[in-house]
């Protein structure tokens, strides 16, 4: 699993996740990213990436 940058423009896509997120409700974002996470997903289709990422995630969390 990569963890270096490798999204070309982060700040161009950050920028599009708000503003599609721009006006929803709390659920309603949440839904959307849940939605968003899970086509990502599809995309790297690799279950152990899939699930380093997850335990990548929860291990940030609780840096926090």
């Amino acid at each position: 699993m990569r963890l270096d940058p490798n999204i070309g423009d982060p700040d161009g896509f950050y920028e599009a996740v708000l503003a599609a997120n721009e006006g929803r409700s709390l659920e309603d974002s949440l839904q959307f990213t849940l939605r968003l996470c899970l086509l990502l997903a599809n995309q790297v289709g690799d279950q152990r990436v899939l699930l380093d990422a997850v335990a990548a995630a929860q291990a940030s969390e609780t840096r926090s």
